[in-house]
């Protein structure tokens, strides 16, 4: 038993069991229009933000995330230091990428464009069971038809 300030008796909350087991991502993808885990999905892409207050907190994060969730064989960079490299300047040259971040199918580990936001990352994962995956993911079509 465990009392409060005042001597009465508490009663503490038991954690919920989930009622039903975790099924990763990967398996399972998340449905349009829903809000798994803090993040959006359309059916096809998830987005999410993480943030720490530090860069390499932040990244052990996503890598977390993506081993509970099915996708601990996509190859990371070892560490946020590694990531960083993978940020690229702006600058008025052409380039080829519009994302400032690392890319892997079916990942995007994304900087967000504000400054501020030193310590963030953007999360896409893309469902790869959806219809002409590859070209939607390399941006090369938008919308299925």
């Amino acid at each position: 038993m465990t009392y409060d300030e005042f001597g009465f008796e508490e009663s503490v909350p038991q954690p919920e069991s989930p009622s039903e087991p975790h099924v990763p991502m990967r398996q399972q993808f998340p449905s349009a229009g829903s809000g798994y885990l803090g993040g959006t999905s359309d059916g096809w892409e998830y987005r999410t933000v993480f943030g720490g207050s530090k860069l390499a907190y932040t990244y052990d994060m996503v890598k977390q995330f993506l081993r509970e969730e099915g996708y601990g064989d996509i190859p990371l960079p070892e560490t946020a230091e590694e990531l960083r490299l993978f940020k690229r300047p702006r600058g008025r040259q052409l380039q080829l990428f519009v994302e400032r971040g690392y890319v892997h199918n079916p990942i995007k580990i994304l900087f967000p464009n504000d400054t501020r936001q030193r310590n963030t990352l953007i999360l896409c994962v893309y469902n790869e069971k959806a219809p002409q995956h590859l070209l939607r993911f390399h941006g090369v079509r938008l919308h299925s038809k």
